[in-house]
Parts: C-alpha cells; structure tokens; sequence
C-alpha cells in the first residue's frame, strides 16, 4: 500500500509536520496516515494504578491532537487516517511504515523548552537513516519552518507559531490544541 505515515506529537510544534504530510499527499495523491505514539518508557516508574491513569489520560490527549490532524487534512481535500499506538517511539514507527507499506514519512524534530532541538543532527541522521534502511520508506524530516498551506498565501514562508495563528484565524484549528 502505498502511503505517507506521519508522526505527531501535539501542540503548536507538530504544525510543520501536517503542513508537510499534507503537502506531500495534495501533490502524490497518497493517503495520510497520521500517528501519535503513547510513549511507555514515560510510565516505567509509576505504580499500575497510576499508569492506568496516566495512559487513559494521554490516549485521550492523542485522540485530541489526531483529531485536529485530520480536521486539517480533511478541510485541504486529503484523506488521512488516525492511529495511537503505545510503545518505544522509533520501534513504533518502524513498526507502522512497515504494517503500511509507507512510502513517506513525515518526521518532525522535537524541541525542549528552550526551543533548542532535542536531537542533535547526528542522532537525528542517525535515526532516519535506520528508518530507511528497516522500512524502505523515504524519510522527510520538517523543521522550524513550512510552506504555507494552499490557500493560505501562496509561496510564503511561514513559522511555527505563524502557521498556528493563521489556522486559528481560519478557523482550522481551535486555540489550546
């Protein structure tokens, strides 16, 4: 099957990331699926009650943002599916290019704080290049900044927080998402 898997995290910093997913789909007419991965390593030091707890809470945090995710896909004439899976991050994207056949996937680079990339660009090299080589599929890594959306100003660059005003002003996007 041949699709774009793209994967997302939440929040006004995973808006370059569908930007790019549904670029990429507008122009290659493939389906997106959009992939927001429940992280397991962050439950490791909590009791089973309290994971149980915290994993209901953040599924129903990625429902939120897969559901914005397709709003946007849908209101820019893309198909795109949702999917939560919960597990080793990398292992679960391995896991779903290969479960779909992707042929692209969308990969953001997320931030701390600080505003500084959480990878570094050698670690982020790294793992796009084992991506490619476990799945086949062609890795298209987004950074701080993405073309506008059709429709929203043609051929301008726009920023992270840029892109989220903009879509909130269009009402694409509710704000707090």
């Amino acid at each position: 099957m041949s699709v774009i898997l793209c994967a997302i995290r939440g929040g006004p910093e995973c808006l370059p990331t569908i930007a790019q997913a549904i670029t990429l789909a507008q122009e290659t007419g493939l389906t997106v699926h959009f992939l927001y991965i429940a992280n397991r390593d962050l439950l490791s030091s909590a009791n089973s009650a309290q994971a149980r707890a915290i994993s209901g809470q953040i599924r129903k945090m990625g429902e939120s943002v897969l559901r914005t995710a397709l709003d946007l896909a849908s209101t820019q004439g893309v198909t795109a599916q949702g999917v939560i899976r919960q597990g080793n991050v990398g292992d679960e994207i391995a896991s779903l290019c290969r479960d779909l056949g992707a042929d692209y996937l969308i990969l953001g680079r997320p931030q701390a704080q600080e505003g500084k990339n959480v990878f570094s660009n050698a670690l982020l090299a790294q793992f796009i290049e084992q991506i490619e080589q476990q799945t086949g599929a062609k890795v298209v890594p987004v950074d701080g900044v993405v073309s506008a959306l059709p429709g929203m100003g043609e051929g301008r660059l726009v920023e992270r927080r840029g892109l989220c005003h903009s879509l909130i002003k269009q009402g694409m996007l509710e704000h707090g998402h």
